[in-house]
């Protein structure tokens, strides 16, 4: 047996938008890469914004003494005090470099906090449907996640979620824009579990922190504002990347910050620092630093994203998908037609469209389906969607 018992059942919990994503590939190979309509893999086909060539191509004619060498283990000084300002300037909060780590994308930014947080056997609490590899994190540093179910609008059930803290409660994971759904966590959502945290915290004489998985941040949709978790609770940190803001997914840059306010926030980022090295990290990527250092106020054409829902949610509507209106992000998570919606995912493949049953982000019953791919591939699904319904309304 080549791998632990654990890692393979990790691997078949965490497959399903990795399969769809290698049918896709094997249905291209076999009938023409024109004819498959690939919606199951958040991979933007937009390209970074030209602010991001500029700066490559300066780099690369005009380069830094050593700016291929080893830094500090928590970044640039100069690359995490750019992040600050753009925090100072989002939150009204007076963040410093200090308050801010270089990390491999948001998930490499998640891995170093929950390593720096977690005792074995402390649990962190997601919130349904989330991104399934939360739960392979938090088993990483000998945590477990303890799901919260949503109410109707894919919001948080507040009642099931006081009932999920507990004394061994140590994180509290949100993700908003929501992946799938792309839910966006209004202001008093966030008030309302930050205010249930506090009282948990002093009902168990813990601390509790609240941490925002938030690459979609700037993908916000109909003016909205993105209501960020700092004002709320002083216990808080955020995990993002660029990977979706200056779609550089690929190139795994991203930061986490900490609230300037935490009393013990010079150990924390110690602890922080320390397990981006150990983890085997050892720092953000340098040439991604430096690009970035001067781009935290630039962002790829969120109205493009906008026109793909607008186009895909009226269109899917119209024949009778049931789903909440993503208001961030860019996927979508209907509601199957067909309790089992594997059955129903696997009715779309006969018409070569590929989507994610909803169970792979913890919500059978759904799908997810992602909206950041060509024009071609959206219109070219919608008469296998078409098709699928049909055949559900005839009872095929």
């Amino acid at each position: 047996m080549a791998v632990s018992k654990k890692i393979r059942q990790f691997m078949e919990q965490g497959s399903w938008i990795r399969r769809m994503f290698e049918e896709a590939n094997t249905l291209r190979a076999k009938i023409g890469p024109d004819k498959v309509f690939d919606l199951s893999l958040g991979n933007p086909i937009m390209e970074p914004p030209q602010e991001f060539y500029q700066e490559l191509r300066r780099l690369a004619e005009h380069p830094l003494p050593g700016m291929h060498r080893y830094m500090p283990n928590a970044g640039y000084a100069e690359t995490r005090a750019a992040v600050a300002g753009q925090l100072r300037e989002e939150t009204g909060l007076d963040f410093t470099a200090n308050e801010v780590i270089m990390t491999c994308g948001a998930g490499g930014a998640i891995n170093v906090v929950m390593k720096t947080l977690l005792d074995p056997g402390d649990q962190v609490v997601i919130f349904a449907p989330y991104f399934v590899e939360y739960h392979f994190y938090a088993d990483n540093h000998s945590g477990s996640c303890k799901v919260v179910p949503p109410d109707k609008d894919f919001l948080p059930d507040m009642k099931a979620f006081e009932a999920a803290l507990n004394p061994r409660t140590r994180i509290v994971l949100i993700n908003s824009p929501n992946n799938p759904t792309g839910a966006l966590y209004p202001w008093r959502v966030i008030a309302e579990l930050a205010e249930i945290i506090r009282r948990k915290e002093q009902e168990f004489g813990t601390e509790i922190f609240l941490v925002s998985d938030e690459p979609y941040r700037k993908l916000i949709f109909d003016g909205l504002e993105y209501p960020h978790i700092f004002p709320h609770h002083i216990r808080s940190i955020v995990a993002t990347s660029h990977s979706k803001d200056l779609a550089l997914p690929g190139e795994r840059i991203g930061y986490a910050a900490v609230h300037p306010q935490y009393p013990d926030r010079a150990e924390l980022m110690d602890g922080l620092t320390f397990c981006n090295r150990t983890l085997g990290f050892v720092n953000a990527p340098a040439l991604m630093q430096h690009i970035v250092k001067s781009l935290q106020g630039v962002t790829v054409n969120v109205a493009e994203y906008q026109a793909k829902r607008d186009f895909l949610y009226k269109e899917l509507t119209s024949m009778g998908y049931s789903m909440v209106k993503p208001q961030g992000a860019f996927y979508m998570f209907p509601k199957s037609p067909l309790e089992d919606e594997v059955a129903f995912v696997n009715i779309l493949r006969e018409s070569n469209v590929l989507v994610v049953p909803g169970r792979g982000f913890g919500m059978p019953g759904y799908f997810r389906l992602s909206y950041c791919v060509a024009d071609r591939e959206i219109q070219g699904a919608l008469p296998g969607f078409r098709a699928a319904m049909d055949r559900v309304r005839k009872g095929a």
